[in-house]
Order: C-alpha cells, then structure tokens, then sequence
C-alpha cells in the first residue's frame, strides 16, 4: 500500500510522537510498503526532502503541562490537495489527528482509509472539552483508531467515544542492548539518570530534592541529567544555592551518547507527575537493563509491574522517590534482579513486533470497510488477506500476562516493596 504518515510536530525534531512516526516508517517499508511522513517546516527547511514531505510552517505551544504544535499557511487547503492527488494515498495514518491543523486539513480533504493513533494522556483537556462538537464531523472521518496505551484509551474516548484498539510504543533494542557505558562515570560512585524535558510534568525538581536527601544521608551517588526545558534556569539555581556536587547537565545528547548513559547508570528515574500516556524512557531503560524508580501514575502501567521492574512511589512526594533510590542503589542483587525482568519485558516491546500490530490493524480495518462497501475511493490497493488464526487469538501487547524474573535470578524468593 501507498501509507502516509501524517504528524502534527516538526519533524525529525526530538520528541515521543515523531520517534513513534520515525520507527513505524522504517518498519512499514521493511514489510514492503510505500511510505511517506507528511510534517511541517521549521525555518527555511525543504518541501521535501526524501520521504519527509513538509506543509506549513510549525510553531510550538503550551499544551498539557509541556509544549506542542500549531501548524499554519496561508494556503493549507490547496497545498493539501496538491499532496494527495500526487501521492495517491491508499492508507492515512494521522498521530494526533486533532492537533491543528496539519492533521485536521489531511484529514478533511482526504479520499483514502483513516487511521488515528492517540498518544496523549490527562485527566482533562480544555481543548477537548470545548472543541468537540466541532472536531465530531474529524472525528466520524476516522475508519481506525489506535491509543498508546489503556490511559490514552480512556482519555481520548472521553471526548471521542468509540472502539480503539490498544497498541504501545516501542522500543529500540538493539540500540540499546549493546551499548557501551562511559568510562569515566564507571569509578565505583553509583549513577541515577534521568531523561527528559525540564518542565514540571517531568518532575526533575522533585528528583533534585529526593537526590540532596540521599547526599545528606551519606549515600556515595551521582545524578546524570539528559535534557533541556522551559525550567533551566530554575534547575540551576536550585543546584547552585543549595552547593549540590554530583550533578552532571550534559543537555541534549545523540541516541548512540543516550544508549551509552542507560548503559552507565545503575538506577533511571523517571518522577513524573502525571500527564503521561506511555513512558518511552520506560521502555529505553528496561531494554538497557536497568531497573527504575518512576512515580506511580497510569500512563506508567502499562509498561513496567511494581516490584518487577521497577519500585513505584507516588508522584511528587520526594521523600518517597529518596526511599526507593536509597534501596536500589544498596542493593547489587536487587538491581541486577530488576534489571534482568525489565530486559525480559523490553523484548514484547520491539518495534518489529509493534509494527506488525499496526500493520495487522491496517488490514483489518481495510476487510471490514470492504465486506461493508465502503472502501473510500482513494483506496487502490488489493485488500489485505486474514491472517491466520492463532495471530487474530495472540490479542494486543498490552494485554499480555506480565513477566516475571526468572526464579534463579532471585533466590530466597524476595518481593521487593516500594519504599515509603
């Protein structure tokens, strides 16, 4: 099939939404496909460049604690036009298909099969409550939808009520799982990390006093911190006014120097406060072996199981967050043990297999249009065939029995217990 992949955000900009779109890419063309990525510009960036096919100029905004995307032109209806009747689209995939107004455009003018993947997560969205009856007709133009995860499930089908078919992120194993860790942080004093934006969704704030509560209690220990953000300048002060040693800021970082530093840490953290639907680092951290402390909030549980792979406290309470690091970083067992279930766990997630779901779901969808007649007339493409039987039982990943570590790797058969 001719499939284009349609994402609010500029891409290749870093971001959870657009590494989904780059690992989909490769893996859909991997089975085959014809596959494109329609974004917006940024700056004096080409129309086209490759498979990467841009419209409009992209801005960011704040949006649910954190920032997004609003994407213009003063000639959105006829530059979308001209990009369908080109490409002759069999499939579009849009992420986030209600970010405006990249998406919302495709959508409107699109004659191919529609497939949404919902990726966001909160408890309430003021968009959302006050632009649904508006964005009904976007949303009846759907033939597919796709959430992340049982959070962004349940978040989307708030607003937008109907069936959606759970399929998760994925992860990078083999960028991970040979990685070599830094020497130079290797000298005996043991490694936190964390990855992500300096904003208060992200909670770095709350692992920075969890972190100056371990320092006082003697515990020998660095903080790696991967990221920049809107609360930089905040991150540094309170570095800086409270004299805090063993706070390595190294910024943004390359995907081989981010492999590298989950390969150096003994403990990732990741004390988010809520707002998140998945937990890629999650999935990164389990895939290098390293056991977690993460805040316990829904968008996290669907990727990790308490006690399993990672010790789970409650948002913002950093007391609780210093009590779960303190444990890890005590126990060598402990780590290691962890740290092999969450290798284990990261292999469900590999995004081979995450692409054949959505692949999966591409065809299904396309039988069921067909056995209704109502293929859209930009469908050219034959119709998938079923697959076979024992794949249709195999049902979604994020369905399937947690694992456990092996029972050798524990061996007075100890639950660990989230520290309070």
């Amino acid at each position: 099939m001719r499939i284009g992949l349609v994402t609010p955000y500029i891409y290749p900009l870093p971001g959870g939404v657009n590494e989904h779109v780059r690992y989909l890419y490769q893996e859909l063309r991997a089975r085959g496909h014809e596959v494109r990525i329609i974004s917006a510009s940024h700056g004096l960036q080409p129309g086209q460049d490759g498979d990467v096919i841009r419209v409009g100029k992209g801005f960011s905004v704040p949006s649910n604690g954190s920032m997004g995307n609003l994407t213009v032109s003063p000639r959105f209806n006829s530059q979308v036009r001209a990009l369908l009747d080109r490409e002759r689209f069999d499939l579009l995939h849009f992420h986030e298909p209600f970010v405006p107004f990249l998406s919302l455009v495709t959508l409107r003018q699109s004659t191919s099969v529609n497939i949404a993947t919902f990726h966001a997560y909160a408890g309430w969205s003021l968009a959302y409550e006050f632009g649904r009856r508006a964005l009904r007709g976007y949303a009846a133009r759907l033939h597919g939808r796709i959430a992340v995860s049982a959070a962004a499930r349940h978040f989307a089908d708030r607003y937008f009520p109907g069936d959606y078919k759970v399929i998760p992120n994925g992860v990078d194993l083999s960028r991970l799982e040979g990685a070599e860790p830094i020497e130079r942080w290797r000298d005996g004093t043991k490694n936190v990390l964390f990855v992500g934006r300096f904003e208060p969704r992200k909670g770095l704030l709350h692992l920075l006093k969890a972190y100056r509560l371990l320092r006082k209690a003697g515990c020998d220990c660095r903080l790696l911190v991967v990221g920049t953000g809107p609360q930089e300048r905040e991150v540094r002060r309170y570095i800086m006014t409270r004299r805090m040693g063993g706070v390595e800021l190294l910024g943004r970082v390359s995907d081989a120097d981010k492999a590298r530093l989950f390969a150096t840490a003994d403990v990732f953290c990741s004390p988010a406060t809520g707002g998140e639907s998945f937990g890629i680092v999650l999935l990164e951290a389990m895939a290098a072996g390293r056991p977690i402390v993460a805040s316990d909030i829904h968008g996290y549980k669907g990727v990790v199981h308490r006690d399993e792979q990672a010790l789970l406290v409650p948002p913002r309470d950093h007391r609780a967050l210093a009590g779960a690091l303190g444990r890890l970083l005590a126990d060598e067992e402990l780590r290691r043990w962890m740290g092999e279930a969450g290798r284990l766990r990261a292999a469900q997630f590999s995004w081979e297999r995450v692409a054949s779901k959505v692949d999966d779901y591409y065809g299904f969808v396309i039988r069921r249009l067909a056995a209704q007649g109502a293929l859209p007339s930009g469908f050219r493409a034959e119709v998938p065939p079923a697959p076979p039987r024992a794949a249709e039982r195999s049902g979604s990943i994020a369905a399937e029995a947690p694992v456990a570590a092996p029972a050798a790797a524990d061996p007075i058969g100890r639950q660990p217990a989230v520290a309070q």
